[in-house]
């Protein structure tokens, strides 16, 4: 809207010049504009960068060149999260830093002014992803221009316009959709609360037509087409489905798309059921794998990679190598598991280069708008599995690897426990990402997406539309399509802020669980050296709640966990999961969902404020005071018993 206000970085100019700019960019504001935004001048590489992390309102870039990579300012606790981005820094730092801003904020706009070698730049690999090169200072207004248009583009939701519109027009209704327009509700004795309850707006904008300005779900030409293009560029994906009857439908439509019957798929034991119904709708066989097991709270973690490699090589060993098809792997579990996406789908192309992996990511779709979860998602893994086929760098590392000359084909027991490589020459990219938009962001209930970043997919789309048009109904749900484009475009603009957001509350939750002394007699809130066996972790504990150990913890550790799930355990409370949750909802009208025999799970979102979190602990307190207050009343046998 008019009034919403945002930041632009600019980035390398001179104190003369950047007065100068800032100044005539005040000028150049119209009252026409759609957004009204300020400037954020910084000195340095490293400012620009402290600026992205800890200033959420910045929606665009502008580096100039000619600028050190050194702040001015001494702040230890920040030089060691941004020195950890790239200390060897030289030549070209607007370009670096461009790139250093994509890899933390891929949905902000990027632009560059140069005025040295411009013209090489502009035809560089390196400038690709830049959304625009300006020469010099002498483009102010184009600068201008181009930042209003950049947060335009990512701000425009086509089908929820559209829909608006729709409902704006005097139309008349002769399809088979009695509540359109809502004449049959607000007309009735019988059934006018319901219209009070929901709005007129919801029956204006329903109708099943798919022409006078809407589309088809089902073959997409227009709006619904753009948000699917909108979408997919925000998840850094090839290409975006809409799906309106929610993961389980997104599984099942990438599973016949995929598989034929005698294929082999690798499946986690623990997968969702949706994956067991499209094996036996795709005539695809199951080779079942198990996750690791975490006894002790009564639940099962991700699949080691180790044991998806003992598949692989055991099938190759039998000769069965050729007919597996799929690999299906849950990330992140309900419980907030995290695999390593890059290093497993880089060790199983090195046994299998074509390889198929579907990524159940139901739980974790906002996990893309963090740079802290982002490289654990199946999409954010894409850039860096793509870059395998081109970087000499990694070439010569490949070709060291080789010289252990470690065989694959289920003959060599190293192959199980080395880190394997795969070939760049015959590695393929083929990966699909089914995700539960209304999980974790502002969706409306089954609206889903599937993500596909496949290199093959031009030969198998005829059968994944098939297989779309199998399991989608023919009169989908208008405002679940309206939601998924406004999630997204709430995503794009403000998801790195309100991600954070979340990150932080649920760590203050654990903090303010653990070091309560009354509610820490009874409760826990379990953190990831709890919930992750030391065998996948590499960072030492003491080192895993800094900067650089979390850094660490996500570049190298097989598990991560995403902390916006905290487990918290109840059993020295006398209390068994289901307890503690209808305790919780009965008497306290706070819902939870997922529990085992001695722990509850809440589940931190966008949704979430501080005061949710007070509620909590205060909750958690009274509980406390009121089993100490039990206990102290009771006879010895009874607190004997309690213990």
């Amino acid at each position: 809207s008019s009034s919403a206000t945002s930041r632009s970085s600019m980035v390398g100019i001179s104190p003369s010049d950047r007065a100068e700019m800032a100044s005539v960019i005040r000028l150049l504001r119209s009252a026409t504009d759609d957004f009204v935004y300020e400037s954020v001048i910084v000195d340095s590489v490293q400012d620009a960068l402290l600026a992205l992390v800890v200033n959420p309102e910045i929606q665009a870039v502008v580096a100039h060149d000619g600028f050190p990579f050194h702040s001015r300012h001494h702040l230890p606790h920040l030089e060691q999260f941004l020195t950890s981005r790239g200390t060897q820094m030289t030549g070209d730092l607007a370009l670096q830093l461009l790139a250093i801003c994509r890899e933390i904020r891929p949905e902000v706009d990027r632009y560059l002014l140069s005025d040295r070698d411009w013209d090489r730049v502009a035809g560089s690999q390196e400038a690709s992803d830049i959304r625009r090169i300006f020469f010099g200072v002498e483009e102010v207004k184009e600068v201008h221009l181009s930042v209003l248009d950049g947060v335009r583009e990512r701000y425009q939701t086509p089908f929820f316009d559209n829909l608006k519109a729709y409902a704006r027009r005097p139309m008349g209704t002769y399809h088979a959709l009695p509540i359109a327009r809502g004449k049959s509700i607000f007309k009735s004795n019988w059934i006018r609360d319901m219209g009070e309850f929901y709005g007129a707006n919801l029956f204006m904008a329903e109708s099943s037509a798919t022409t006078g300005g809407l589309d088809s779900l089902l073959e997409p030409t227009g709006n619904i087409k753009k948000a699917q293009q909108l979408a997919a560029k925000a998840f850094g994906a090839d290409h975006a489905y809409f799906v309106t009857n929610g993961t389980s439908t997104a599984n099942k439509i990438v599973g016949q798309a995929v598989c034929k019957p005698g294929d082999i798929v690798l499946i986690d034991r623990d997968c969702h059921k949706s994956h067991h119904y499209a094996c036996v709708l795709s005539g695809a066989q199951p080779y079942y794998i198990d996750a690791f097991a975490l006894p002790q709270y009564s639940m099962y973690g991700g699949v080691p990679i180790a044991n998806l490699k003992a598949a692989l090589l055991e099938l190759a060993a039998a000769g069965q190598l050729d007919r597996v098809r799929m690999v299906i792997l849950t990330n992140a579990t309900f419980d907030g598991h995290m695999s390593h996406t890059l290093r497993t789908m880089m060790e199983c192309l090195a046994i299998k280069p074509d390889l198929v992996f579907l990524w159940d990511e139901a739980w974790s779709a906002a996990a893309h708008f963090s740079p802290y979860l982002r490289p654990r998602t199946a999409m954010g893994a894409v850039p860096p599995l793509r870059s395998l086929r081109s970087s000499e760098s990694y070439r010569e590392r490949y070709l060291a690897w080789r010289e252990q000359d470690i065989a694959v084909d289920g003959s060599d027991p190293r192959a199980l426990t080395e880190e394997l490589l795969p070939d760049p020459d015959e590695l393929e990219v083929r990966v699909y990402q089914t995700t539960s938009v209304h999980k974790s962001m502002s969706a409306l209930r089954q609206a889903s997406i599937i993500l596909v970043a496949d290199q093959e997919f031009g030969d198998i789309e005829e059968n994944f539309k098939e297989a779309f048009y199998t399991h989608t109904s023919t009169s989908p749900n208008q405002q679940i399509i309206a939601s998924l484009d406004i999630a997204r475009r709430q995503m794009v603009l403000e998801g790195y802020e309100l991600i954070s957001g979340a990150l932080d509350l649920a760590m203050d939750m654990r903090r303010l669980i653990n070091t309560n002394p009354l509610i820490s007699r009874y409760f826990r809130a379990l953190t990831p050296i709890d919930l992750i066996p030391a065998e996948y972790r590499t960072v030492a504990d003491a080192d895993r709640f800094t900067w650089s150990g979390t850094l660490a913890a996500v570049a190298r550790d097989e598990f991560i966990l995403d902390r916006t799930r905290v487990t918290v355990t109840c059993g020295l409370a006398g209390l068994n999961g289901a307890e503690f949750k209808q305790l919780l909802a009965d008497k306290y009208e706070i819902q939870i969902n997922k529990t085992s025999r001695n722990s509850v799970l809440f589940q931190l979102n966008i949704n979430n404020t501080r005061g949710d979190l007070a509620n909590v602990i205060q909750v958690l307190a009274d509980i406390s005071r009121d089993i100490d207050e039990r206990l102290r009343a009771g006879s010895e046998v009874e607190r004997e018993d309690f213990q």
